[in-house]
């Protein structure tokens, strides 16, 4: 079985060897703290864009900066071991900044996925993935599953 998450520094020497085997390339990216239903749907979605999905996996730190001081639930290495044992998932890589523009201006995806929810123009690295001939997919989301949903019900408790 290969190796399913890299790290940053091999991202770019990944997505080159990919395109020489001209592998369509589609990247998508989150915190995925709380594994669920509406995360594998979405993931499953994003696969069939393309040959190769790789997600990029916010650290802890870099969930902390953008989310709430108590999140992730769970830690980065337990993220992405269970990102890796999906079968739709190719690679995962963790990265440290609140949105993933760096990783993708190194991936230089053929499809750059996010959720409905998002507006594309507040997608990183949307426009930068258009520059090079990409493009923007926005996938509709399974309602009622969210973390944020599933952390308030475990509160009520």
């Amino acid at each position: 079985m290969k190796k399913k998450i890299i790290p940053l520094a091999k991202a770019q020497f990944l997505a080159q060897t990919l395109k020489k085997q001209r592998k369509k390339i589609v990247f998508t990216n989150g915190t995925f703290d709380i594994l669920h239903l509406g995360h594998v749907t979405y993931l499953e979605k994003a696969k069939t864009c393309g040959d190769v999905l790789i997600i990029g996996l916010n650290t802890d730190r870099s969930v902390k900066s953008y989310k709430h001081p108590d999140r992730p639930v769970n830690p980065e290495k337990d993220r992405a071991r269970l990102l890796a044992a999906l079968e739709c998932v190719d690679y995962v890589i963790l990265f440290d900044e609140p949105t993933p523009l760096k990783l993708i201006l190194q991936i230089k995806p053929d499809v750059l996925v996010k959720g409905a929810d998002w507006k594309k123009s507040e997608i990183a690295g949307a426009r930068e993935t258009e520059s090079w001939g990409g493009t923007v997919k926005r996938l509709s989301l399974v309602d009622g599953r969210s973390t944020t949903q599933l952390i308030e019900k475990i509160k009520k408790l």
